[in-house]
């Protein structure tokens, strides 16, 4: 595997339902060098879900005190819940040379790319097949009433109103294939920010 001595943030985004976090998942499962950003939320714990792993839950008392605190690298609400990245999580994980992978939508990615040049980001976008698709796999998940269904589908029309920003859009038509991308833009992007070190330090030697 590549050893990356110049770690980086990976940010990828989706509307609900294109297969973002089972994607983030693969990804940190087969690269000891990523970590996953975990989120702060107000949201209630779902049953498959474990405290740590999945997010950070807390209060909504507890979570405006971490944002008044400045704890947060970017963070957001939706569907009346809060969302936020602890930025200690993340200066840790950098200073110990592990990029930062960041399953989040357009609002965090947009604070995040804020607080960063864009050497040290790659972002990318992916997009369900069709809106037919998406409807239907929303509505496979069976845990949502109708009506957040609907709002998740409003919600999504307007997240791919917003691929533009990113530098990568992938149609996630199939899972492994969509992944194997997803890993050569990583690639890519290490190779890109060692072959920048290596050029830096060769270029001190004569300064």
């Amino acid at each position: 595997m590549f050893i990356n001595h110049q770690p980086f943030l990976i940010i990828i985004s989706s509307p609900s339902g294109a297969g973002k976090s089972t994607l983030c998942k693969m990804i940190v499962n087969n690269d000891p060098l990523i970590r996953l950003s975990i989120s702060a939320t107000t949201r209630k714990k779902r049953p498959q879900e474990i405290p740590g792993q999945h997010y950070f839950f807390v209060s909504r008392e507890k979570f405006i005190q971490m944002q008044e605190k400045q704890e947060f690298l970017e963070s957001a609400e939706v569907f009346e819940n809060l969302y936020g990245t602890p930025k200690k999580m993340v200066d840790d994980s950098l200073k110990n040379g592990h990029c930062v992978l960041f399953d989040i939508d357009w609002q965090g990615a947009r604070q995040i790319k804020e607080k960063y040049s864009s050497e040290q980001i790659v972002s990318i976008f992916i997009l369900p097949p069709s809106i037919q698709e998406l409807e239907r796999r929303l509505r496979a998940r069976a845990q949502d009433p109708e009506e957040i269904v609907m709002e998740r589908m409003r919600k999504a029309r307007n997240e791919i109103s917003h691929f533009s920003e990113y530098d990568y859009l992938i149609i996630n038509d199939d899972l492994n294939n969509s992944y194997l991308k997803i890993r050569s833009i990583i690639e890519t992007k290490r190779v890109e920010r060692q072959n920048s070190l290596d050029i830096s330090n060769f270029i001190n030697q004569f300064l």
